[in-house]
């Protein structure tokens, strides 16, 4: 494997680690799309919200910019669903 294979490779776990994680992805429903049903709108924002928060919290001490990356997911993800709820 060339150097810029294993930087594709290496892009694309990142990727799949914070947009689609394996472990959230299971069967036909995402875990994300469960909460929203489960929570409702305002809940489902509390819970983007508090995500925001935890990523933020532990980028120095976890995952550095994966916890960013994650942390702009779920942001992305609350303003969708104020979008929708306008």
């Amino acid at each position: 494997m060339s150097s810029s294979d294993a930087f594709f490779f290496d892009e694309f776990d990142e990727k799949s680690a914070v947009d689609h994680p394996a472990h959230y992805t299971q069967g036909p429903i995402e875990c994300i799309d469960a909460l929203e049903s489960a929570l409702g709108l305002e809940g489902a924002k509390a819970y983007c919200r508090g995500a925001c928060l935890k990523y933020l919290w532990r980028t120095e001490h976890k995952n550095g910019v994966e916890d960013l990356k994650k942390c702009e997911w779920y942001l992305k993800r609350l303003i969708e669903i104020c979008e929708k709820t306008r």
